[in-house]
């Protein structure tokens, strides 16, 4: 695989990820007849959030990971973050969907999604300073 075909293959499955999110949430808005907002039910609010916080969170590290490719990353790293970006976002979103509070979805997937974030960052200031 190239450089960009990896990206792609992250992005790909980051987008049916927040696919599956939304889904989720027009499931239950279907099933409560709540056309805008949560209404009184847990579980819309649980969807809603899932989905949101996926969708806010997701795309800056599926941008970085393009600009990583096309600067020439090196492949082993594309995927490293694409594989733990993939696994972050997933159960991330299944922690919040199914569980009210803090739990152990929530906790890892937020702590990986942010050290992703952190280190994207940090090698893009390097690699745009130093070449």
């Amino acid at each position: 695989m190239t450089a960009i075909q990896v990206a792609s293959l992250y992005v790909g499955l980051n987008l049916l990820i927040l696919l599956i999110l939304g889904a989720n949430v027009v499931r239950y808005r279907l099933s409560t007849k709540t056309s805008l907002g949560m209404g009184e039910n847990p579980a819309l609010e649980r969807a809603c959030r899932a989905h949101a916080n996926g969708a806010e969170w997701t795309p800056g590290v599926l941008i970085a990971l393009v600009v990583m490719a096309l600067i020439g990353a090196p492949i082993m790293a594309l995927h490293a973050i694409g594989v733990t970006l993939t696994v972050a976002r997933g159960i991330h979103g299944w922690g919040v969907a199914t569980q009210d509070g803090p739990n152990i979805g929530r906790f890892l997937g937020a702590l990986l999604t942010m050290t992703i974030y952190a280190v994207l960052a940090v090698g893009l200031i390097l690699h745009a300073v130093t070449g």
